[in-house]
């Protein structure tokens, strides 16, 4: 892989249509979930073998981490050799530089490394207020003559494509059709939806086959479905399955009973019942139990937080249609969006703790902002986790009303 893009390199004149193929100024949709992935793997890996055409630019559209994880990984192996990293790989936020010094990056051969590989991420700053017609002009520019030793790759998380692309919100779907509008016209659309819960089977069935171990139908229904088709989790609990079992060759609905709902149930609800009972001692000792019995530390803590605003999601939905018993809860919750059986009324009641829709859309705030300083590269991410589980634990402050007169300096 490293030959064919040093001999690429060498190519002084070689011209964007040798490397991107003539359509190259056209976008590409490839359907969605698993599909949209295994195209866009096999193209990556065509390209790195020098037996197809690598596009000057791709979208991942969406906020499903296990299939942008797998786009991730399929590109790092591809085209960014480990002892080159520093020098080809850039991970850039939209926040912190402009769409201008992006491209001008891009743009520009680097000294150190054959090829390079930018990651621009908080993408969703080319879409906020505003016509951004200079941003977008700059990019129709580029991509009409991209550099051909540099490949941009735009996450687009910011917005959620559901299993069920007819459920997706409209704000999501103004959003898709604004990205297939702008970037969709020069780089490969891949949409990153959420994973069905038949998907999901299948994935877990064929990675443990691939072990060497047969994972009983009964035992697959059940992984996926107490985990709510999250894939990030499944593959997790998958991995720790694998352990348990290994040299038995075989998975049974005993085993995901025993490795996974236990520990569901002594970790995530757990610490949201602390929330949600404004019990900040436990909530906090609850935390460094997870953060301690997690094999990436502080590493894993994007992870809480996704489950963190996932659960909080889902009481917020609760709360607003009602859900009084769990028999009620499966229609509230569509496919996908489902928690696991066992934390079915647990989670009803954490709801029901709260008593307006305004104190579950705070945490969800206070999630959101921890969320944002977790992607800044905090110096102790520990912390922050800390500080948000402590002020969701905590009961709101009251907003004095904006009539009410300002305390006089002589009152105690």
């Amino acid at each position: 892989m490293r030959k064919v893009i040093l001999e690429a390199h060498d190519q002084t004149k070689l011209s964007a249509d040798a490397v991107y193929g003539s359509a190259r100024l056209s976008g590409q949709r490839w359907g969605a979930g698993f599909s949209a992935v295994g195209r866009f793997v096999a193209e990556i890996e065509a390209a790195a073998a020098g037996k197809g055409h690598l596009r000057p630019g791709y979208v991942l559209a969406g906020d499903e981490l296990f299939l942008l994880d797998r786009c991730r990984e399929a590109v790092l192996k591809a085209f960014v050799p480990a002892d080159l990293r520093d020098f080809c790989l850039s991970d850039i936020d939209l926040g912190s530089m402009s769409i201008f010094e992006v491209l001008d990056r891009a743009q520009t051969p680097s000294l150190m490394s054959p090829f390079q590989v930018i990651y621009v991420r908080n993408v969703k700053q080319l879409y906020t207020r505003g016509a951004k017609k200079d941003e977008f002009a700059a990019l129709d520019r580029y991509f009409r003559s991209p550099n051909p030793q540099a490949l941009l790759i735009f996450v687009a998380d910011f917005l959620r494509i559901p299993t069920d692309n007819r459920r997706m919100e409209m704000d999501d779907k103004r959003r898709f059709e604004r990205l297939t509008e702008t970037l969709g016209e020069h780089c490969g659309m891949v949409e990153l939806a959420r994973v069905g819960e038949e998907d999901a089977m299948r994935w877990a069935s064929s990675t443990a086959q691939a072990a060497d171990t047969r994972i009983e139908p009964d035992a697959v229904r059940e992984l996926v479905d107490a985990l709510g088709a999250d894939m990030m989790l499944i593959s997790s609990e998958l991995e720790k399955l694998l352990l348990y079992t290994l040299g038995r060759g075989r998975i049974t609905l005993g085993d995901v009973e025993t490795m996974v709902l236990a520990a569901k149930q002594r970790s995530l609800y757990e610490l949201t019942d602390a929330i949600s009972s404004r019990d900040k001692a436990r909530a906090l000792a609850l935390l460094q139990g997870l953060l301690n019995s997690s094999d990436a530390g502080e590493d894993s803590a994007i992870g809480h937080l996704y489950m963190l605003a996932r659960t909080f999601r889902q009481m917020l939905v609760i709360l607003e249609k009602n859900v009084r018993d769990s028999r009620a809860i499966w229609q509230a919750l569509w496919q996908g969006f489902r928690m696991p059986p066992f934390a079915a009324d647990d989670l009803i009641r954490q709801a029901r703790r709260y008593k307006s829709r305004k104190e579950l859309t705070r945490a969800l705030r206070l999630i959101a902002r921890a969320d944002l300083e977790l992607r800044s590269s905090p110096p102790d991410k520990r912390i922050v986790l800390e500080r948000l589980v402590y002020d969701l634990a905590s009961e709101p402050k009251p907003v004095r009303p904006t009539w009410a007169p300002a305390q006089s300096s002589f009152e105690g």
